[in-house]
């Protein structure tokens, strides 16, 4: 994962919090029940000799799909964004009078810092109640893309949600989509790939550039690669069945018969490029590029599905509020970006009939979030437990704040959701797949373990849960007693 160091800072290793409500055991977690979890993996271990390899359905009692969304974009905030100087502005006399401080319906926005997502503020969705289990960059980093703690056995192995979402759609493909379903772009390789699955629903990790990929085509021609491509498919058939070397020969054939179809296909190659101009547009940045490409494949509908987007720099020990090096160059890369992806996709027409931002998730947030009130003695933020996630598409009613901080956004108010507790990467998880329409209460049996691999751990338990206060009211259940389920409406 990302490292721990800005400005040649290392960053504190801080313990995991623990409280009554602590995501270790779960929220709000009593003996009984944890007792009931742990009996339940004991016996499902021993269980899973006797069972055939099978994926396993909770009841569909308690599953709740929103299914309104085709696609996902998921950017993950590496280093860990100030929640109260961005999506939970909270003004004092540290605030520099340059991020112009708006009330939106009582709202506060940093218009000055992010006046392009402040225009779009009636597309967005923002849960302010989201809280971390520790303070690690690498430990919250892989936890937020693989939804469970990356300590336990099957945290371990467990896939990328992004792979989870390509072994779901993968039947769903169409012969002329030559793109895998799962992407990541912008990552240099700090990803977590498929897990314990196969090789095939690992993301296909780019760089994005204004000359694209480059490896589209051979500098020998197409003729000559055509004809050498064929001789060693003779060569390598009879290892590709039943090889001696095992599963991984086919797998890494199946890597190069999907490379081979994306070469030479016009309509692939000019995805991946970009213009001077409209690379301006989005902010001249490689979390600009990550977003422009994002919106070509989907708008293409290559096949990918679900892209996750890194964007790091965001860990502001030091001189927060520096123009050249604080939080100014990220938060201005992510607001043009982002707010011109969401433009782009709300202009683009979908399958089904409406937009493209309508069929496409994009899920924004950081694996925590930063300390609050004054500055440091370094003039910066440390690591802090309170953070925040952003929507928008995908069925998400815009313009809506779902949860409450305290006056200085050190801890949660209201949590503003069915759930009455704070959100976690869990249940973000969970939200993902609802959107999708994919069980997020699915349990495969094919883990390396025998434990079965739960898509959201927990999830058959009710220890966690989809968002669906994001949505509209019609597919929501009633709000916890003493939470203001419905969010905040910013006009």
């Amino acid at each position: 994962m990302a490292n721990h160091t800005k400005h040649g800072h290392e960053c504190e290793i801080c313990k995991p919090e623990r409280s009554a409500n602590s995501v270790l055991t779960g929220p709000a977690l009593g003996r009984r029940d944890f007792f009931k979890l742990a009996g339940s993996g004991v016996s499902g271990y021993f269980l899973s000799s006797l069972i055939k390899t099978e994926v396993k359905a909770a009841p569909v009692a308690d599953l709740h799909l929103v299914g309104k969304a085709r696609n996902c974009i998921f950017v993950l905030l590496q280093g860990a964004p100030s929640h109260t100087d961005t999506f939970d502005l909270k003004v004092g006399a540290w605030t520099p009078a340059d991020f112009n401080p708006t009330s939106y319906n009582g709202v506060m926005f940093p218009q000055g810092l992010m006046p392009n997502l402040a225009n779009q503020l009636s597309k967005l969705a923002i849960v302010r109640s989201m809280r971390a289990p520790a303070l690690v960059h690498p430990l919250q980093q892989t936890w937020a893309q693989i939804a469970q703690s990356p300590t336990s056995a099957l945290g371990k192995v467990a896939p990328n949600m992004g792979s989870v979402v390509a072994l779901e759609f993968e039947p769903q493909r169409k012969p002329n989509q030559k793109l895998p379903v799962f992407t990541s772009l912008n990552t240099n390789g700090d990803i977590v790939g498929a897990g314990y699955f196969n090789g095939l629903y690992s993301p296909f990790d780019v760089q994005p550039a204004a000359t694209g990929l480059g490896s589209l085509s051979n500098a020998d021609g197409q003729t000559t690669f055509e004809s050498r491509y064929s001789v060693l498919q003779s060569i390598d058939s009879r290892l590709r069945s039943n090889s001696p070397l095992g599963s991984d020969v086919t797998t890494m054939g199946g890597f190069y018969d999907r490379g081979k179809q994306m070469m030479y296909d016009p309509a692939i190659d000019a995805a991946f490029k970009f213009a001077a101009d409209e690379q301006q547009r989005f902010g001249s940045s490689n979390f600009g590029n990550s977003c422009i490409v994002a919106r070509n494949l989907l708008k293409g509908d290559f096949g990918t599905r679900y892209i996750q987007i890194n964007f790091g720099g965001w860990d502001n020990h030091q001189d927060i509020y520096d123009t050249a090096a604080g939080i100014y160059p990220e938060a201005t890369a992510l607001d043009k970006g982002l707010a011109n992806l969401i433009t782009d996709l709300s202009a683009a027409p979908g399958l089904n009939g409406g937009t493209l931002l309508d069929e496409t998730l994009i899920v924004a947030m950081g694996e925590f979030g930063r300390t609050v009130g004054a500055l440091t003695n370094q003039d910066g933020r440390d690591h802090f437990f309170q953070h925040f996630a952003v929507f928008a598409g995908g069925g998400v009613s815009g313009g809506k704040i779902i949860g409450e901080t305290t006056a200085d956004g050190s801890t949660v108010k209201d949590p503003g959701w069915s759930q009455g507790r704070p959100a976690r990467y869990e249940d973000i998880a969970a939200t993902i797949y609802s959107a999708l329409g994919i069980n997020y209460l699915t349990i495969r049996r094919d883990d390396p373990f025998g434990r079965g691999f739960e898509y959201v751990p927990f999830a058959n338990d009710g220890a966690w849960y989809p968002i669906l206060e994001l949505f509209p009211r019609d597919i929501h259940p009633r709000p916890a007693m003493g939470s203001r389920g419905g969010g905040r409406k910013i006009p």
